[in-house]
């Protein structure tokens, strides 16, 4: 049943109101009000566009790039190989390490036997010569594959076994300074205050001392041998990881994982040992690759001077001492071993830099 209105109904119903007139003061205020939002909207559909242009212009590089390592083919992913690893320098590396551990075995006879019938003997691209004047003297014809010294002795063996002096002296000095630079630094980073002034100035006060006069004096009051060396190598070994490492502790020691060892009652051996010891192994790393080949170079220097492993012992650096006197006459007697220092030293010297790239997230090279 339908239900009529009646009159007051009809009367007190609410009328459909119009929009509100503003006045021109008012409209323009509102309208000025809505401007920053029309301008952010076009700022982000600009945004948009060039988003979506610089999506486009990134995979036309991409696809240019991948057409011109497609016609390169194998030169360009050689290249790239070699970039990326060190190559080169590892296998010169692992070469010396190899010649150094079976010396024995690449020899080709004792380093320390002399032979004056064959003195200063050249080596095998040029013992022609040699030869015809050995068969001229009624001799037997010689046969050494880098030549002799000025005593007749093999040049080759002396190379191997000088490698295994050299890297095995080197080696046990870098340890030792490994572990006597990492702890100063750990102490003096994580103390700080008198205990790192007293380490801070007393590595300043060690690196501004003469060594090589200090090594000649110790090498004159303790006498030349395998044990002076390793003194004399620990104590340039250590100077480098002290400064470095107590830079590290400095930042890692105020980390949150530090406070939460220290309110939990971690003694301080622990934090060391646990914390902050991890975050600083890989600088620690890093600085050893670059100072091994600084104390192979300190090692041959104090040969060359007489202060190092004493004679016949063969080392790279007693023989470039022994070819002084014959450099016109055999000159291959001094440049060999200079040669292998070279390549040992900028061996590990390249290696440092890839090591210190891979491992510092910093210095990391995209691929």
């Amino acid at each position: 049943m339908i239900t009529r209105k009646s009159k007051f109904d009809r009367t007190n119903t609410l009328p459909l109101r119009p929009e509100p007139a503003y006045g021109i003061v008012e409209g323009s205020a509102r309208k000025f009000v809505g401007i920053p939002g029309y301008f952010v909207g076009k700022l982000r559909r600009t945004q948009t566009v060039q988003a979506t242009t610089a999506e486009a212009t990134a995979a036309q590089r991409i696809e240019r790039v991948s057409i011109v390592e497609n016609d390169l083919g194998p030169i360009r992913s050689t290249l790239r190989f070699f970039r990326r690893w060190p190559v080169i320098s590892g296998i010169i590396l692992a070469t010396m390490i190899f010649v150094a551990i079976f010396a024995p075995l690449v020899s080709t006879g004792d380093p320390e036997k002399a032979n004056l019938r064959h003195r200063n003997y050249p080596p095998f691209f040029q013992d022609s010569a040699a030869d015809a004047y050995q068969i001229e003297k009624g001799r037997e014809e010689a046969n050494y594959f880098l030549g002799t010294d000025q005593l007749g002795r093999d040049l080759w063996s002396r190379l191997a076994y000088g490698a295994r002096i050299s890297l095995t002296v080197a080696a046990v000095s870098l340890v030792s300074g490994i572990l006597i630079g990492t702890a100063l630094g750990l102490i003096a980073g994580y103390y700080g205050g008198l205990v790192d002034e007293l380490i801070t100035r007393f590595v300043d006060v060690w690196l501004g001392l003469p060594f090589i006069l200090i090594a000649l004096v110790i090498a004159m009051v303790l006498g030349t041998s395998f044990i002076t060396v390793f003194i004399l190598l620990a104590l340039l070994a250590w100077t480098g990881f002290v400064r470095q490492v107590r830079a590290e502790v400095l930042t890692l020691k105020n980390r949150e994982y530090v406070f939460s060892s220290q309110i939990a009652g971690g003694s301080v051996a622990r934090i060391l040992i646990r914390h902050l010891l991890p975050g600083v192994i890989n600088t620690v790393i890093v600085i050893a690759t670059f100072r091994i080949g600084q104390l192979i170079l300190v090692e041959a220097f104090l040969s060359f001077l007489g202060a190092g492993i004493p004679p016949p012992t063969p080392t790279w650096g007693a023989m470039i001492a022994d070819g002084r006197g014959y450099l016109r006459d055999a000159w291959w007697i001094s440049v060999f071993p200079g040669v292998a220092i070279l390549l040992t030293v900028a061996s590990m010297s390249f290696f440092g830099d890839w090591l210190r790239d891979r491992l510092d997230p910093r210095l990391r090279q995209v691929d």
